[in-house]
């Protein structure tokens, strides 16, 4: 008897998108579930950013149903979709940090302006010191965003997004313009964050190496360091998806994104180390 499925987070239904009669997403369909990992390949312009907007109701489809926690966010209004955003934690390219405000007003920025996270204000500094220290910036609350390197800038902006401590975390390209050192210490802290909440985490990269660290490696609590997930003690179901010109052409795990000899999808995939 297979175990049941676990409960939907994210579900697009035939969903389209256009931008100026230009189609950007084309019928796209597919369920994210309850601590699922997916992580989003394809060329750039392949509709991957317009993927996560739309799941966040800030790109609304022309056709088909977007469903977040079961709720139909297609047709809601801004006010209503105040609630979901609440429970979803979004990671922009190039950080997307308020220039004009310190790390800790940037963190902070979610907990005092989602009316339905309602956080008395005496426990708001004492989250958002949590959320920088998780992310190895504690020293950081009085620093602006142009006094940070590129990696420590990308790390504020992820405790931005898990300060609410969301269910559903996205990630749009969170490694991009960093330097392989850089780069790996961003995906530990991301897969730090996914097992120590149990998030269900969608991640768009141009970088294979990213999927296979998210599909292949667990954080250790014990240990405080990632661990190959043969030996970690819970798995994480981990599905890739490629996208291409608007379309998703490949959904599976990462034997079977392996196994494929389609020309396109073999661009983005290299043999694991």
């Amino acid at each position: 008897m297979s175990a049941p499925q676990a409960n939907s987070v994210l579900r697009f239904e035939n969903v389209s998108v256009s931008f100026d009669g230009n189609p950007v997403l084309r019928d796209i369909s597919f369920t994210a579930h309850e601590g699922e990992s997916r992580v989003i390949m394809g060329a750039a312009g392949s509709g991957k950013t317009v993927l996560l907007k739309t799941a966040m109701g800030l790109v609304q489809p022309e056709a088909g149903k977007v469903l977040v926690f079961d709720q139909d966010i297609s047709k809601m209004s801004e006010h209503a979709l105040f609630e979901i955003r609440s429970k979803i934690g979004m990671l922009f390219q190039e950080s997307a940090l308020f220039d004009s405000l310190n790390i800790e007003e940037n963190v902070a920025y979610p907990l005092l302006n989602q009316p339905s996270i309602k956080l008395p204000p005496d426990q708001v500094l004492p989250r958002v010191k949590e959320a920088l220290e998780f992310v190895e910036l504690g020293a950081t609350l009085d620093k602006f965003p142009s006094e940070l390197s590129g990696g420590m800038r990308r790390r504020a902006a992820i405790a931005r997004a898990v300060v609410t401590e969301p269910p559903l975390q996205m990630y749009d390209s969170p490694t991009a313009g960093l330097d392989p050192i850089t780069a790996h210490t961003i995906m530990a802290l991301l897969i730090k964050e996914r097992d120590v909440s149990q998030a269900t985490t969608l991640m768009v990269t141009h970088r294979y190496q990213d999927g296979n660290l998210m599909a292949n490696f667990r954080y250790n609590s014990e240990q405080g360091t990632l661990v190959p997930a043969r030996i970690a003690d819970k798995e994480v179901k981990t599905t890739f998806m490629l996208m291409k010109e608007g379309k998703l052409i490949f959904e599976g795990d990462q034997d079977q994104l392996e196994a494929s000899h389609d020309p396109y999808i073999c661009k983005f995939v290299k043999p694991r180390v």
